[in-house]
């Protein structure tokens, strides 16, 4: 089961992503956060502490112009919160995978969080 707390910290931190609200991301970061991007089960990013994760989301933030996250399920293994996501996007600039500007992404995936000291001390993105 979740605490009502961690439920709060994370919800606030996927409002904050939504909204491109950098500052209020990383205020919900412990300072030794670790987050990694898995994409087909390789992982294609990752990042330590906040200077390195805040860098990785203005960079990110510059990609979309308009990006959400929905929660649809919360499950908890050991320390381990797992958030069942769905995500919806619309590119701001050309990929090099071949989608354009304007594009609509649209996933499934989860995001596994850790809480440390009242802080979000991991993420890990799958899709």
């Amino acid at each position: 089961m979740i605490s009502e707390k961690s439920k709060e910290i994370i919800e606030n931190y996927i409002k904050a992503y939504n909204a491109f609200d950098i500052n209020t991301m990383v205020s919900l970061l412990h300072k030794e956060i670790l987050f990694r991007n898995f994409s087909n089960g390789e992982i294609n990013t990752e990042t330590k502490g906040i200077q390195e994760f805040r860098e990785l989301a203005e960079k990110s933030s510059k990609v979309f112009s308009s990006r959400c996250q929905t929660v649809m399920d919360y499950s908890v293994v050991d320390k381990k919160i797992t958030v069942q996501i769905d995500y919806a996007a619309i590119l701001a600039v050309d990929l090099p995978t071949g989608l354009k500007s304007g594009d609509k992404i649209q996933l499934k995936g989860k995001s596994v969080f850790e809480i440390s000291e009242g802080k979000i001390s991991l993420i890990e993105d799958y899709s």
